[in-house]
């Protein structure tokens, strides 16, 4: 079982151009995202986050459970659902403005315990931001680390809800320690201002770097590799990192490598068929609208 801790919100993408485009409501947030791959690509997947009981949080509850998502660790709550409003560049990037002021997955809480057979827990995004439910999230974390679980981080920093980047900074390196993957993208290595080779020696067991369409590669002790990306007419590129975390969390799984030692045993083989495999999976995701990560059967050969 792969537990997926984080938001789930509704983006609202626009339809056209213009400031005043009608917007569509889509399924989105990054854990969510990762969530809803995760059980479409196969892998027994849970999601532990807290969702409104409003119109909005019962769709992100059917969505995930369409993908065969486990929700039973989600939390509920009467405030209302995040909204991101995505803005689409003509490249098919995408950029986001939020709202976030008293809604249900800021007042999250962490569980007890976790689902019966958890092997690795991810983490991410705005919900290792916004407090106070930022700070039960970190409590997880270094929870699940100390309980000897795989640990996985993607950032994906929203620099306009940081208000002191600095601070943000020093925290997430105070997060590395109890991280076995750190994947990010090359835009945010570059707002934190480190190095892999700084943040291996932080504590992660390996690091992902994406650039796009430029490709992947993965850090580690034992060297790096690189695999180009996949080529593909863009639609947008909504959800492509979240099925790259993913496409890695399900490709380690199926090679029983979700600790240290496995990660160690990869080798050039094991991590450059790993990153083509996630490399496939995210161009599938950016060539269709919003965050439609693909089922197992589309990566299939």
């Amino acid at each position: 079982m792969i537990v997926v801790a984080g938001e789930a919100l509704i983006d609202l993408v626009p339809q056209g151009t213009g400031a005043l485009a009608a917007l569509r409501p889509a399924l989105g947030g990054g854990p969510y995202n990762t969530a809803v791959a995760l059980g479409r690509l196969g892998s027994p997947t849970a999601f532990c986050s807290r969702v409104s009981s409003d119109a909005f949080g019962q769709a992100l509850l059917d969505g995930l459970s369409a993908s065969g998502v486990d929700v039973s660790p989600v939390q509920r709550g009467t405030e209302p659902t995040t909204l991101a409003v995505a803005t689409v560049g003509a490249d098919g990037s995408a950029a986001y403005s939020f709202y976030v002021d008293g809604t249900a997955d800021r007042l999250f809480e962490a569980p007890s315990a976790l689902p019966s057979g958890t092997r690795a827990v991810s983490f991410g995004t705005c919900s290792l931001v916004l407090e106070p439910g930022a700070s039960a999230y970190e409590e997880m974390m270094r929870r699940a680390s100390a309980q000897g679980l795989f640990t996985a981080l993607d950032p994906n920093i929203r620099p306009g809800l940081i208000p002191d980047a600095d601070a943000y900074r020093a925290r997430f390196k105070s997060w590395l320690p109890s991280v076995s993957l750190l994947k990010l993208s090359a835009e945010d290595a570059e707002w934190l201002g480190g190095t892999p080779g700084e943040w291996l020696a932080a504590g992660p067991d390996a690091v992902v770097i994406t650039r796009g369409g430029d490709g992947l590669t993965a850090f580690t002790a034992d060297g790096e590799y690189t695999v180009p990306g996949e080529r593909v007419e863009v639609v947008d590129t909504i959800g492509a990192g979240d099925t790259v975390n993913a496409a890695l969390l399900h490709g380690l799984a199926v090679r029983d490598a979700l600790s240290t030692r496995s990660l160690a045993e990869l080798g050039h083989a094991g991590w450059t068929e790993l990153l083509a495999f996630a490399a496939r999976a995210a161009a599938i995701t950016c060539s269709r609208a919003g965050a439609e990560p693909p089922y197992a059967r589309e990566l299939e050969g």
